[in-house]
C-alpha cells in the first residue's frame, strides 16, 4: 500500500474538487430549469465528494505534520517551498483556484435557491385563504382569533 504525501493528496483533491465544480454547475442548469428530481440526486453526488474531500484534506495535513510541517495550509505553503516535486506549486495553485470558483458557484447557486423558495412561499401564502371570520387554528388545533386586542389604557 502507497502512503499518503501531501504531493499525492494534492492530486487527487484536485481532481475530486475539479468533479465537484462539474457537479454545481450542473446543479444550477437544474436549479434554472427548476427540474426538482435531478437537483436531488446532484445533492446526494455532492455530499459524497464533499465527504471525500475532506478526507484528502486531513489525509494531507496528517502527512504534512508527519515531514515536519504544519497540519494546515500554512502548513503546505512552507512544504512547497523544500518540495522536490516540479508539479507541486502548479497543483496547489489550481487547487486554490478551483476552490475559489467553486466558492463562488457555491453562492450563485444559494441564490438560485432562494429565489425558488421565496417564490414557493409566496404561492403559498397566495393559497392560503384571507380570514374574514377571524377564526383560525393554532398549531395545538385550538381555535383562536386573529383579531387584535384592544386595551384601554387609564391614566
Amino acid at each position: 500500500m502507497q502512503s499518503v504525501t501531501p504531493f499525492s493528496s494534492l492530486r487527487d483533491e484536485q481532481q475530486l474538487m475539479t468533479t465537484l465544480l462539474a457537479l454545481m454547475k450542473e446543479e444550477q442548469r437544474h436549479l434554472v430549469a427548476a427540474d426538482i428530481d435531478a437537483i436531488t440526486e446532484l445533492t446526494v453526488r455532492k455530499t459524497a465528494l464533499v465527504g471525500q474531500l475532506s478526507q484528502l484534506a486531513a489525509q494531507r495535513h496528517q502527512a504534512l505534520a508527519a515531514a515536519g510541517f504544519t497540519a494546515a495550509e500554512a502548513g503546505m505553503e512552507d512544504w512547497l517551498i523544500s518540495a522536490s516535486e516540479a508539479e507541486a506549486a502548479p497543483l496547489w495553485k489550481a487547487l486554490l483556484d478551483t476552490t475559489r470558483e467553486a466558492k463562488e458557484q457555491n453562492r450563485l447557486n444559494s441564490l438560485l435557491v432562494n429565489k425558488h423558495m421565496l417564490h414557493t412561499q409566496g404561492a403559498l401564502n397566495a393559497m392560503r385563504p384571507t380570514a374574514q371570520s377571524g377564526n383560525f387554528y393554532g398549531p395545538s388545533g385550538q381555535p383562536t382569533t386573529n383579531t387584535a386586542s384592544r386595551r384601554v389604557v387609564i391614566g
